[in-house]
């Protein structure tokens, strides 16, 4: 039950939000150099809105007269947002999809979604900071995760969770208009299955973190930055024989970590003057230097001043 009505308050909450931004202005197609004010409409997923926000008040310190607009809701809603053209940057921590950018080309006159890369993210997996279990696999998250998946108790993973009486794993997850839920059912899942029934899916990365800290049984996973001193962050393998290993900068930019992701931002079109100078901001030491700032790992020093369009 508690499965089902999160979800439907979630997918309300997801239409409310496209209705809230469908009803707002895009920015202005001038500049702030004018001195009139600009409002840039930014809007997408919940695993970046933190660090949207907090661009955007840095932001602000050196450009007064432009207002950046945070929403969340999914990356999923950012990209419809998008597709209406009710936006002006959204935020994505998954890739748009082929059929997203047809629409979204079509939507623009023909003028294809710009594509930037601003930072990465790994995809850390949370238990409570009591469970002695430090490391895990990815061939067992997805029988932990996977419909039909065999494993539903701690003990097949070799711990003894003495915190957690019933020895159940309590899956917590995001919901499905998430681009975290999309790619951890792609690259931990599997593209061709399904997740199993029965997980809490939760709305926001900071949700599922703060659920998991609470309860002794739980596993579930959401960005690094995410972490706090009530759970614990477990090493990753791809299979078993493999290294295991932390989820942490270093091992992001190496690519060691192999549920590590990019963090893409997109515009409708050719964005505006005002868009463009605030994205450029945002590749710059100084829109970077607040990536890391915010627990992301910026992108690599020659890569920083360029975009993938």
């Amino acid at each position: 039950m508690f499965h089902k009505m999160q979800i439907s308050k979630y997918m309300a909450l997801g239409a409310l939000v496209v209705l809230a931004l469908g009803c707002s202005k895009k920015a202005d197609e001038g500049s702030a150099q004018s001195g009139a004010k600009v409002t840039i409409q930014n809007a997408g997923s919940d695993t970046m809105v933190n660090l949207a926000q907090a661009w955007s008040e840095e932001y602000a310190k050196a450009e007064p007269n432009v207002s950046v607009e945070v929403s969340g809701g999914g990356s999923g809603t950012g990209i419809a947002a998008l597709i209406n053209g009710t936006v002006d940057v959204v935020n994505s921590s998954r890739e748009i999809s082929a059929e997203e950018k047809e629409k979204a080309t079509q939507s623009a006159g023909g003028q294809a979604p710009q594509e930037y890369i601003v930072g990465y993210d790994a995809l850390a997996v949370y238990v409570h900071k009591d469970n002695p279990i430090n490391e895990i696999t990815i061939e067992q998250l997805a029988e932990i995760y996977g419909e039909g998946g065999n494993l539903d108790k701690w003990s097949q993973l070799g711990t003894r969770n003495t915190i957690c009486s019933s020895d159940e794993i309590i899956r917590v997850s995001r919901q499905s208009n998430s681009g975290t839920y999309i790619y951890f059912r792609e690259h931990v899942v599997g593209k061709t299955r399904d997740f199993k029934l029965g997980s809490t899916d939760l709305h926001g990365s900071k949700d599922v973190v703060e659920l998991i800290g609470k309860t002794p049984c739980a596993i579930g996973y959401s960005g690094m930055g995410y972490a706090t001193p009530e759970v614990k962050k477990l090493s990753v393998a791809a299979k078993a024989g493999d290294t295991f290993y932390d989820a942490n900068v270093e091992n992001t930019l190496s690519k060691s970590y192999p549920i590590a992701r990019p963090l893409y931002l997109y515009t409708h079109g050719v964005p505006s003057e005002a868009t463009k100078k605030y994205i450029d901001w945002i590749l710059s030491d100084a829109g970077q230097e607040v990536v890391e700032q915010t627990g992301y790992v910026p992108l690599p020093k020659p890569a920083a001043n360029g975009a993938s369009n």
